[in-house]
């Protein structure tokens, strides 16, 4: 295995397991900054129990994909992809709302944050 395929793979593994543990803390409503982007705004079970879901699915997907990343390089390609379009997500939902309504005393710079690790994370799948 290539350098840049060994890097890629376990550069893969941290990011299966930050979605699975996304999802657990999802499920059991446990709100922890990072593992929950808007830890501070007020959300339902069922919304935290959708994402869990949803976060779980990304998780297996990562699992696979580290598998064996040079084998299922269409499948990396199609995350990175996943993933930039819940970044663009998240960009939005972070620009045009005013959670200071729903929290007046919400920091919404962490929100930032948590946005910007996950874009690195995925520029540096995407670098390798």
């Amino acid at each position: 295995m290539s350098s840049n395929a060994s890097i890629l793979k376990w550069s893969i593994l941290p990011g299966a397991i930050y979605f699975l543990v996304v999802a657990i803390v999802h499920m059991i409503n446990f709100k922890i900054p990072v593992l929950y982007i808007y830890y501070n705004i007020p959300s339902y079970s069922y919304q935290d129990k959708i994402i869990s879901f949803l976060s779980f699915g990304w998780s297996l997907f990562l699992f696979y994909a580290f598998s064996h990343p040079v084998k299922h390089l269409e499948l990396i390609r199609i995350i990175l992809q996943a993933g930039g379009c819940a970044l663009l997500g998240l960009i939005i939902i972070n620009a045009t709302t005013d959670f200071r309504m729903i929290i007046p005393d919400a920091k919404t710079e962490v929100f930032w944050w948590e946005t910007f690790g996950l874009t690195v994370y995925l520029f540096w799948l995407t670098a390798f």
